[in-house]
């Protein structure tokens, strides 16, 4: 068997993560947004007065995943803007989300071109987003090599096939060391064996529907049904509890609506569908009149979760073997003040 493997990493979610978790606890709690701009100038930055916290966490957080994951290929994406072909179908699509704050806007950009000068191959678009990148590199390769997708990102669950792995950062070590513990002994894992990222979680097909309830390819129908309020996608209101059975009844989300559709409006017909769903599935509550009501944004709702695979690209796999630039990284590394993973290169 080859030993060759292929990290793709949501540079959006890794970056991110980093910020937070590496600012001053200060500006970390305050709410005040003049008194959170008066606080900027305690993060972490380098001699020419750039900030460095997502950055340094995020760079030592790859050279660790290179250390111990031995991976050959490896890849990053990042999410461009929000204004995506999302938005043009739902101009709310993360319509929730706060403003970027300048010190993470600023370090988007350096670590983006950081990453392109030491030697990875790096994604971002103003069309697609982060994981449609993802999904579409990993659908082209993940049966030349093993694949592993790094994020915090439940969307991403749906790419996990028999060929690519999520490995789903989660808040807390305790919490991966959970899962670990819960799935261990059924599916002889081992921490001295099994080597994965901190904090981390691999999610297998029958592990995403032991785990989550689900197969992988119903994230989105899943999604349809119950919305994500990160997204703000809209879902099926009130609806939530009943998406899981309702999904491994039927499946998909279509399938739902034609056992709908099927009744042709007939009351008796409606009545013993809702009674199927009661006695035979367990939904005590019944949705028939939300899934009526609300099948338009159901539809889109499944519409906007699904992550597209049609990004187009012209890297062959040998593009994105590793071949980290040394000296480039040792002049970058020693600019922004990283003089502690120098000795990691």
């Amino acid at each position: 068997m080859s030993n060759e493997k292929f990290v793709l990493i949501d540079g959006s979610s890794m970056l991110v993560t980093n910020y937070y978790g590496n600012l001053p606890k200060a500006l970390l709690f305050e709410k005040d947004p003049e008194k959170k701009e008066k606080l900027y100038s305690q993060i972490l930055h380098n001699s020419k007065g750039q900030y460095t916290n997502a950055m340094y966490g995020m760079m030592r957080t790859i050279l660790k995943i290179i250390a111990e994951q031995k991976p050959t290929h490896m890849m990053f994406a990042f999410d461009a803007t929000r204004d995506t072909f999302r938005r043009e179908k739902y101009p709310d699509y993360k319509g929730n989300r706060g403003d970027t704050p300048q010190p993470l806007k600023e370090q988007f950009e350096n670590m983006e071109k950081l990453l392109e000068d030491i030697g990875f191959k790096v994604f971002y678009d103003n069309k697609y987003e982060a994981d449609d990148i993802v999904g579409s590199v990993a659908a082209r390769f993940e049966k030349e090599i093993p694949s592993f997708i790094i994020t915090k990102d439940h969307d991403y669950l749906q790419l996990v096939s028999d060929h690519t792995r999520v490995w789903l950062i989660q808040t807390k070590q305790e919490t991966a060391d959970e899962l670990q513990t819960k799935y261990g002994a059924e599916f002889g894992w081992n921490n001295k064996l099994v080597a994965i990222p901190d904090k981390a979680f691999e999610v297998t097909p029958l592990l995403c529907l032991k785990e989550y309830g689900v197969k992988p390819e119903q994230i989105p129908d899943l999604k349809g049904i119950q919305g994500d309020s990160s997204d703000n996608i809209p879902g099926v209101k009130g609806v939530s509890s009943a998406a899981i059975p309702l999904l491994a009844e039927y499946g998909t989300v279509e399938k739902i609506y034609e056992a709908i559709d099927a009744c042709n409006n007939d009351n008796k017909q409606i009545k013993a569908l809702g009674a199927h769903w009661k006695e035979d599935l367990g939904i005590s509550r019944s949705p028939m009149k939300a899934l009526c009501e609300y099948r338009d944004m159901a539809f889109l709702s499944k519409d906007l979760a699904q992550i597209r695979k049609d990004y187009e690209f012209t890297y062959s796999l040998d593009d994105f073997k590793i071949n980290i630039d040394k000296d480039k990284a040792h002049a970058l590394f020693e600019e922004y003040g990283f003089k502690s993973l120098i000795e990691k290169i």
